[in-house]
């Protein structure tokens, strides 16, 4: 089952993610490959991340950034 959160209490776990920078994250979710890895989950105007998939996103972005 994976954890799902939502943008303030992924931000209250993870503080090396602020508000702000995560929320550009997700805006630009279609151009930053972020959607493409499916963390982030829509229900209807509710947005969660799933931390799995966001953190294996993370690794992605670092390893092409190599």
């Amino acid at each position: 089952m994976p954890v799902l959160s939502t943008v303030n209490q992924f931000t209250a776990k993870q503080p090396a993610f602020p508000l702000g920078g995560l929320r550009a994250l997700i805006f630009n979710e279609h151009t930053n490959g972020l959607a493409k890895s499916g963390a982030i989950v829509r229900i209807g105007r509710k947005v969660l991340i799933d931390e799995s998939k966001f953190f294996a996103w993370v690794s992605d972005q670092n390893k092409a950034a190599v």
